[in-house]
């Protein structure tokens, strides 16, 4: 049995952008596609769904959303199956339950409002954190389309390898159904402590930290196959600064999710919080399996 394409709704519109770029990935895979909606979620309804549907947005029950929802599906990519579900449930807890049958799970980032978008903001990020499938977090503008983007490339950050093989795979396989680049970047620093004068160092230590830094761009990329055309670069600065930088001319940024030892599920590190929050392209966040 196929795993779905999971997106969570909720009537915003950023979710209903969701939906549709989920479509269209759902076209790229040769899967189908799974609305879920979490009752919790009902004081966000868009007032754009509520004129569509000739009600006041206090009265569009969770059924129009689900139907409104899988009618954009039919009508933007008709050879797609979907299905839907009403889950009385906190979406949290719904949506990372239903990442264990998923093969990936499209999120919008934000409601219509200053408190919907920080608690919808909140749900994407604690899903992430917790999802046993990559979560896609549709940030920025990304022109609703998974497909011919503006950017036409992929960018996956990498960290030490080989903790983050199950981002660069997922990397590679969005690159490769797009036919795009793959945009391979390592960041590193040279410690403030670090000058001319360390006995180990003396007279290039940023030059041997950015040499490292390829080496393990290298070796992460060692067994990338041939058919996916794939740019390496090597970044001074913090990662999370550097990877906020590469999603300005991205159509996806792919990042990785450890375990952490004594938590339960994956936790996100500063890196994913800080692109899940502010890059300004959709966002992939993929758990490596321990």
């Amino acid at each position: 049995m196929e795993l779905p394409l999971v997106v969570g709704v909720d009537g915003s519109e950023p979710s209903l952008c969701a939906v549709d770029w989920a479509a269209d990935e759902a076209v790229l895979r040769g899967l189908p596609l799974r609305l879920v909606y979490a009752s919790l979620w009902e004081r966000y309804e868009g007032t754009a769904l509520a004129d569509d549907l000739g009600k006041p947005s206090d009265q569009v029950m969770a059924e129009d959303i689900v139907e409104t929802a899988a009618r954009r599906v039919r009508t933007r990519q008709p050879d797609v199956k979907v299905t839907t579900d009403v889950l009385p449930e906190e979406p949290e807890y719904t949506l990372v339950r239903e990442s264990r049958t998923a093969a990936a799970m499209v999120l919008g980032s934000r409601g219509r409002s200053s408190l919907a978008e920080a608690v919808l903001g909140s749900v994407s990020v604690t899903v992430a954190g917790h999802a046993h499938c990559p979560v896609i977090v549709l940030r920025g503008s990304h022109d609703n389309r998974s497909v011919l983007g503006r950017h036409g490339r992929v960018v996956v950050g990498v960290g030490e390898a080989p903790t983050d093989a199950a981002a660069m795979r997922f990397a590679v396989e969005e690159a490769r159904r797009r036919g795009v680049p793959l945009e391979a970047v390592r960041a590193w620093r040279c410690p403030a402590q670090e000058t001319t004068d360390h006995p180990l160092l003396a007279g290039e230590p940023a030059r041997l930290h950015e040499q490292k830094a390829a080496e393990v761009l290298e070796a992460t990329l060692r067994d990338i196959p041939a058919d996916v055309e794939v740019h390496r670069r090597t970044v001074e600065g913090h990662a999370r600064q550097v990877l906020l930088g590469a999603s300005a001319d991205a159509d996806l940024l792919v990042v990785g999710a450890r375990r952490r030892e004594g938590h339960d599920g994956l936790q996100l590190g500063r890196v994913a919080h800080a692109v899940l929050l502010q890059a300004v392209c959709p966002v992939a966040v993929v758990p490596q399996r321990a």
